[in-house]
């Protein structure tokens, strides 16, 4: 066992990371009119990108690239602040690679491109493996295990897998694989998803997450560069599906290593996903346990008194029931029900908050009434809101998403956004 520990270790010294943190995440609507997916909050006092990052701590690769593109001020700042304590001395790092046209005149085009653009830095470092992350999903992963796989494989490539209900495929790379787990098929966001042979209902879907062997994926990006057809330059759609029947392409399937099934990962680029995945962890058995000493999620922490929850009159009682509430928030006469507290939220008296996914710095005012809700940093909710109670003037105020979740933004209400999104 020792050994394996000591082999895995090793690999994961050799690896530098890359987080792939520049998209813009359209389908979050107003949540990232002004910041990137990867800096939306999560869990009461997280940020998306730290689950990706802490997997990388946690996994033991200490030398992490996060490439930024689009409205990044408030994700830069954020890594700033939370991820500025590996030691340098000892060549660990987060690296901010923000688009520099290092090598074109324009900006990253596409996952592959925005890598290309800074093969020179990753040459620095001197890797023997690359693993290329999403910034943008919501899991605990040990990668250390996949690189031995990958080194165990011989594979050129090896890519992170997990089993999704064939209707959802549609927005995954979805592949094919032999009984090697070598993978055959890759067909990027499907119309027709190709069902599991022995499982009809399910497709094998790419998680976005790439080990490379350092030389194969210097070879492939210049290749792809230099080609003459029409690359968008994008791992899903170009690399991975021109090097399967070339190169040695292995599929990882992520599983739970306690229970053999496929392990917990959330793609929150919706509201509705957003929306659900955050109110899941108040559940009292949740798929992601946040109380986990052994694998901590890492983060900026705030310097913030306790929560308080203060009146105990009969019809004036500061209470929140089956929720989490973050540091700095006040519930002040007025109940909390199976919603999620970020960071310095304010409920005031005889306001009622259900269901609910209330950002930090949000205050409620007095005789609200909000349901099945997101509401965005730094919203002042004016007394006698209601929000989620009457779709009809939901809809002329604010977005209201599918599954019918109200989401609310300090512009839809004629207000200024705070500093630091």
């Amino acid at each position: 066992m020792h050994t394996a520990k000591r082999f895995v270790s090793r690999l994961t010294r050799q690896t530098l990371a890359l987080v792939l943190a520049g998209g813009r995440g359209s389908r979050l609507h107003d949540l990232t009119k002004w910041r990137a997916k990867p800096a939306v909050p999560f869990g009461g006092k997280f940020r998306i990108i730290d689950f990706p990052l802490s997997n990388c701590i946690n996994s033991g690769i200490g030398q992490v690239g996060v490439v930024t593109q689009y409205k990044s001020h408030s994700l830069i700042r954020h890594i700033q602040r939370g991820w500025g304590f590996l030691r340098g001395e000892l060549d660990e790092f987060v690296e901010l690679l923000p688009a520099q046209q290092r090598i074109e005149t324009s900006w990253y085009e596409g996952t592959a491109d925005a890598v290309l653009q800074n093969l020179d830095i990753i040459r620095s470092h001197r890797p023997e493996y690359v693993l290329i992350l999403a910034g943008d999903h919501i899991y605990k992963m040990d990668y250390g295990t996949m690189l031995a796989a990958h080194v165990e494989s011989e594979a050129d490539i090896t890519v992170g897998c997990i089993e999704v209900p064939v209707e959802d495929a549609k927005g995954f790379g979805v592949m094919a694989v032999d009984e090697d787990l070598r993978i055959r098929e890759f067909e990027e966001k499907p119309e027709h998803p190709k069902p599991i042979p022995d499982q009809p209902g399910k497709a094998l879907a790419s998680m976005g997450i790439y080990v490379f062997s350092t030389h194969v994926l210097f070879d492939e990006l210049i290749r792809d560069h230099q080609s003459q057809s029409e690359s968008s330059h994008d791992f899903g759609k170009d690399i991975i599906p021109s090097v399967i029947n070339r190169l040695r392409v292995m599929a990882f399937p992520f599983k739970d290593p306690v229970a053999g099934k496929s392990a917990y990962w959330r793609d929150v680029g919706t509201i509705d996903a957003l929306w659900q995945a955050n109110l899941e962890l108040i559940g009292v058995s949740p798929e992601l346990n946040l109380y986990d000493s052994d694998w901590p999620i890492w983060t900026y922490q705030e310097q913030l008194p306790p929560a308080k929850f203060v009146f105990d009159d009969e019809n004036r009682r500061g209470t929140a029931v089956d929720s989490m509430v973050a540091g700095g928030c006040i519930v002040s006469g007025a109940l909390v029900r199976h919603s999620l507290l970020f960071s310095q939220v304010q409920v005031h008296s005889f306001s009622e908050v259900t269901d609910s996914v209330i950002f930090p710095d949000v205050d409620i005012g007095r005789n609200c009434r909000i349901n099945r809700a997101v509401i965005d940093r730094g919203c002042r909710i004016p007394e006698g809101t209601d929000i989620g109670v009457d779709e009809a003037e939901d809809r002329k105020r604010f977005h209201v998403s599918p599954k019918g979740v109200v989401l609310v933004t300090p512009e839809m209400l004629g207000q200024d956004y705070p500093h630091g999104l």
